[in-house]
């Protein structure tokens, strides 16, 4: 049953893994907007804050946070409605199934608002499916606590191995051609050495689609084959449960709380941050990484975030809640200063295993600590309450910010700026580490919050 679980999660991830880091350099290729033309709202731009405003408007930023969007949706859609109304591997079927078409889809597809059509319905059907796969994995294991770790890890293994296909697919064919390898070890090391690079990896970004939309077409069927999970039954109306949410914001009345809720947006900007630039700074000639070895040199995060799992609870043991979670944000501040500062082939590749530290450290740290802290009856609602930054309105605020910064503030006469573009999350990351030292206080124990 573990070995079924793991291959859930192991397709589950992939699918998200295969076709989210490079999108951010795809939709510039497609000629998709970073600003929102003025004739849509000419009265609004006469007002310098709405002219702002309006960024979020813009056609790359609207495809962007199609995902967060779904994100914020689908923490009550499949909380409140799908695990009540379906049984949890059909759902899971008809989802992928329907997703999976619409992500084939958009390898077919270079205008607007198809492209936009077919990512919100992938997004709004692929969200809740995060929490339909951890439903059915703690509904067939006989001890979550043991078991749960390792059928999860599945997801990680995935999302790292979504990333090798491309090593082959995103390949300058021509040029290996005209080099005629001898051999297949000659061969094999000229494919490796011929990633594609400027306009064409771009266009060839769309191959990801594909990749993503078989993975997820294949997780459609083998969704059939997973044990029967039937519909929880719906809470009564006055039951604890449907007060929940309201119980778990009204804990942002402590102040820790809501610091801790605050740095959690901050810190998923300047993760998302990392998503919408790295693609395209690995490319450019200062750093000099072939096309199709962007997403493994990426993925590097995700190994280290397996090895830094393992130290996790020695760590939050040794240093605390507040150490480790400032030792998390300021990992963001490290690798984008290396990115600004030392942009240097080798120390590049070397700061990816940043980011594994960045998520175990801060991210996981915060959902132990909610698990730790939070009334027992309110853990959840309390999840999904970060998780709406996390996932939700962190991540809409980069994908909104990013596209802008750097095609319009960051860019002039072609030439991209990334050092000063990449003090931007530098900065917030110290601000956010700062505020954690200064502010987040914890009572000693757990149970002294209500």
């Amino acid at each position: 049953m573990k070995t079924r679980l793991f291959v859930m999660m192991f397709l589950e991830f992939f699918i998200w893994g295969a076709w989210l880091p490079l999108i951010f350099g795809y939709l510039p290729a497609l000629k998709f907007s970073a600003e929102l033309p003025p004739a849509l709202f000419a009265d609004m731009f006469q007002f310098p804050v709405l002219r702002e405003i309006a960024h979020l408007f813009s056609e790359q930023s609207l495809i962007l946070n199609a995902f967060p969007i779904a994100s914020i949706i689908g923490m009550f859609f499949s909380n409140q409605f799908a695990d009540r109304n379906f049984s949890a591997q059909r759902f899971l079927a008809f989802s992928h199934l329907v997703g999976g078409l619409s992500m084939v889809g958009l390898y077919f597809t270079t205008t607007f608002w198809p492209f936009f059509f077919l990512m919100t319905i992938h997004c709004l059907l692929y969200v809740p499916t995060i929490s339909i796969t951890n439903s059915i994995a703690f509904a067939n294991m006989k001890n979550a606590q043991s078991e749960f770790g390792v059928v999860r890890l599945g997801g990680t293994i995935g999302w790292i191995c979504a990333a090798w296909p491309f090593t082959f697919i995103l390949v300058d064919w021509a040029k290996v051609d005209a080099a005629k390898p001898d051999g297949l070890v000659s061969w094999l090391g000229t494919v490796l050495a011929s990633g594609l690079s400027g306009p064409e990896l771009q266009s060839a970004t769309r191959w990801t689609y594909v990749v993503a939309g078989i993975a997820s077409l294949l997780l459609a069927a083998y969704s059939l084959t997973l044990p029967h999970t039937p519909p929880k039954p719906a809470a009564s109306g006055n039951g604890p449960e449907s007060q929940a949410w309201l119980q778990a914001l009204r804990l942002l009345k402590h102040p820790f709380v809501l610091v801790l809720w605050i740095v959690a947006f901050i810190d998923s900007f300047v993760h998302n941050c990392y998503f919408n630039w790295t693609g395209t700074f690995l490319t450019t000639p200062a750093v000099g990484i072939q096309g199709n070895w962007v997403m493994p040199v990426m993925s590097i995060g995700q190994i280290a975030e397996i090895l830094t799992m393992l130290i996790l609870g020695a760590t939050l043991k040794t240093l605390g809640w507040r150490t480790t979670m400032i030792v998390g944000v300021l990992g963001h501040a490290f690798r984008f200063a290396v990115y600004a500062f030392m942009p240097d082939q080798n120390l590049i590749i070397l700061v990816q295993i940043v980011h594994g530290i960045c998520y175990a450290f801060f991210f996981a740290t915060v959902y132990i600590f909610v698990d730790e802290y939070f009334p027992k009856d309110v853990r959840t609602s309390a999840q999904g309450l970060f998780n709406v930054m996390i996932l939700g309105l962190g991540a809409l605020a980069a994908n909104s910010i990013c596209p802008w910064l750097m095609q319009s503030v960051y860019t002039k006469e072609g030439v991209t700026d990334f050092r000063g573009l990449f003090l931007v999350p530098m900065a917030a990351s110290i601000v956010a580490a700062l505020a954690l030292a200064l502010f987040f206080h914890p009572p000693k124990k757990s149970g002294e919050m209500s």
